[in-house]
């Protein structure tokens, strides 16, 4: 049997301006994306809004999020996230260099 690490996924290759992500929320899940591929995950359905991205380290983000009136730093940590998904760590991650909150 093989497991999803045994088949390369193709990612697209960046064009040279895309190294932001955008993140956000609509109703229970978070999107992220970038690149051409969003992912989405259940959220709390007391969150509002995302409010800011404080910190980006490759994989794990600090943001600012507002549940029930009240800014709260929440953290959200992709790579057990991307390892379920069967998305490469390495080549999906290395290009991102910031992450933006942005609402449609």
């Amino acid at each position: 049997m093989q497991n999803c690490y045994d088949q390369p996924r193709p990612m697209n290759p960046p064009s040279p301006s895309s190294d932001c992500a955008i993140l956000s929320h609509e109703g229970k899940y978070t999107s992220f994306s970038f690149n051409g591929t969003v992912i989405r995950f259940l959220t709390s359905p007391r969150l509002e809004r995302y409010v800011k991205v404080d910190k980006w380290d490759n994989g794990y983000i600090e943001v600012t999020a507002r549940y029930g009136g009240r800014e709260l730093e929440e953290y959200i940590d992709l790579l057990p996230i991307l390892d379920n998904l069967c998305i490469p760590r390495d080549s999906f991650l290395r290009h991102i260099k910031n992450v933006e909150v942005r609402y449609v």
